[in-house]
This record gives structure tokens, C-alpha cells and sequence, in this order.
């Protein structure tokens, strides 16, 4: 402890290389976790069906275990090391020479240098430990929604009721009623912009995932920071919407996510603090 408290860098160090084994995690979870909705799908509709042939083997977040997704070998510990097996291997299998996306070491360090700055901007503190999970699950929603069009109920809810108890314990700035309504208005919001649009163009253009996320982040920043979050969010998708459109990345009236635009805007709102960004606004 005498040498992490002499040292003002040893903590977000340490926070730093907690944050690589989560990266790690987090690379695991949003692989398999879309993968595991769909088979549970399959599998409620092959009950429905009563289809005893269509039983699928084992797959969650621990079974099986780490492997290539190309050549299917079990990975070993040494190329388990969270940026460095990346390193080492030059980006690709030991075992099979295929080629391993950069995306992997990217996460693993936006979540380590997340850890490190809420343990460098907030200390040894439960708030630091809060906000490093609100960055840590924000990443995952924002990367499955960008792979799968999918914001899961399983990272969405519990990211809500974290957001209110933190609220409740008094480890973010926000009161718990502020956060409540936080939660209340903007799962409010985007159902009412959905139903409206829904009602004059017979369409959906939102899914009900993106309330859920953005009901989690107003409990986590506060009612007060949606208008300005709405609004980050919404120029942010216009702004890479009219980018694919000009690459022809996409085709016109093809949806596009907006979970990753959230998590932008509610990582710059906490970052910068929701009250007095908002307050610096309005003055």
C-alpha cells in the first residue's frame, strides 16, 4: 500500500492492467453473447415446433473454451496475454497463421486506458469503480450493436439499475430521483419518437433497444443531460449516416445503429460532467 500511495501513477496503473483482463472479457462477450441469443431463439422455436432433433451443444460465455474461430484450437494461456499474444504473433494464429482482427488489442486498451483515467480522475473510489463499469458495458452494447443490430436486454437492464443504485449509494453526482426520472423520460423519449414515426410512414425506425440504452444512460447521468445527449447522438448518426451514403457503404432507407452515437454522447456527458456542460450551455 506505502508504494501506491507514494506513487500517484500506481493506481490508474494498476486500474490500467485490471482493465486489459476485461478487455479481454469483453472481446469474449461480444462474440458469444449474440451468438448465445440466437440460439436460444432456435431453441424456443424448435420447442414450439416440438422439434427434439434441433438440440444444440453447449455454448455459453465459458463453455467452450477459447479458440480459434478458423482452425477451432484451443488457445493456450501464452496467447491468452491480453495486447501482447496479439503482438508476439504478429496478429495472427499460432496454430493455423489466420489472420486476427485489430479490433481485439484496440478493446483491450480503450478498456484498460478507461480504467486508468476513472482511477486517475476520481482516486480509489467506489465512483471510480462505477464509471469504469459504465465505460466498460457502454463498450460492449456500442461494438454488438455496430456487429448485430442488437442492444441485449442482459447488458441494457442491469446498466439501468446499476445507474439508480449508484444513484442511491451516492457514488455518481446525481440524485436517485433524478435518475429515476432519468430512466422514466428517456425510454419515454424515443418510444414517443418511434410511435409517431411508425404512425406516419408505417415503419420502425428505432428498436426497442435503444430506448432501453438510452433509459440507462439518463439513470446514470440524470434527466438533465438527455436534451443535450438527444442531440450529440443525433448528429453524430446524421454525420456517419451521410458519410456510408457518400462511400456507398449503404443503401438508401438501410437501417443503421444508434446505440454506438448513445455511448459516444454519454461517455463526452460524463466525461465532461452533465450539469455543468449543461449549465455552461444554457449561459
Amino acid at each position: 500500500m506505502d508504494v501506491f500511495d507514494s506513487l500517484p501513477w500506481a493506481w490508474p496503473l494498476f486500474a490500467g492492467l485490471v482493465g486489459l483482463q476485461i478487455g479481454s472479457f469483453l472481446n469474449l462477450l461480444v462474440w458469444r453473447l449474440p451468438q448465445m441469443m440466437q440460439r436460444e431463439w432456435d431453441q424456443q422455436c424448435a420447442e414450439l415446433k416440438a422439434d427434439a432433433t434441433n438440440q444444440q451443444p453447449t455454448f455459453n460465455l465459458s463453455t467452450p473454451g477459447s479458440h480459434c474461430t478458423t482452425c477451432h484450437t484451443p488457445l493456450r494461456v501464452i496467447d491468452l496475454v491480453p495486447v501482447l499474444s496479439f503482438l508476439f504473433l504478429k496478429g495472427r494464429c499460432a496454430h493455423c497463421d489466420a489472420k486476427v482482427s485489430w479490433r481485439y488489442p484496440l478493446v483491450e486498451l480503450s478498456v484498460a486506458l478507461s480504467w486508468a483515467f476513472c482511477a486517475w480522475h476520481w482516486g480509489v473510489t467506489w465512483t471510480a469503480f462505477a464509471w469504469a463499469m459504465f465505460a466498460t458495458v457502454n463498450l460492449a452494447l456500442a461494438l454488438i450493436d455496430a456487429d448485430t443490430m442488437l442492444l441485449p436486454d442482459s447488458l441494457t437492464l442491469p446498466l439501468m439499475w446499476g445507474g439508480m443504485l449508484c444513484a442511491s449509494l451516492g457514488w455518481i453526482n446525481v440524485t436517485l430521483a433524478q435518475s429515476v426520472w432519468g430512466a422514466a423520460v428517456g425510454y419515454s423519449v424515443l418510444w414517443l419518437v418511434q410511435a409517431v414515426f411508425g404512425w406516419f410512414t408505417g415503419k420502425q425506425g428505432m428498436g426497442g433497444g435503444d430506448f432501453k440504452l438510452l433509459a440507462a444512460s439518463g439513470a446514470w447521468l440524470g434527466w438533465m443531460a438527455l436534451p443535450m445527449l438527444v442531440l450529440i447522438a443525433s448528429v453524430s448518426g446524421v454525420i456517419v449516416a451521410l458519410i456510408a451514403r457518400l462511400l456507398k457503404r449503404v443503401q438508401p432507407g438501410e437501417a443503421l445503429p444508434f446505440g454506438p452515437h448513445l455511448v459516444l454522447a454519454s461517455g463526452l456527458l460524463a466525461v465532461a460532467g452533465p450539469v455543468s456542460l449543461i449549465n455552461g450551455w444554457v449561459v
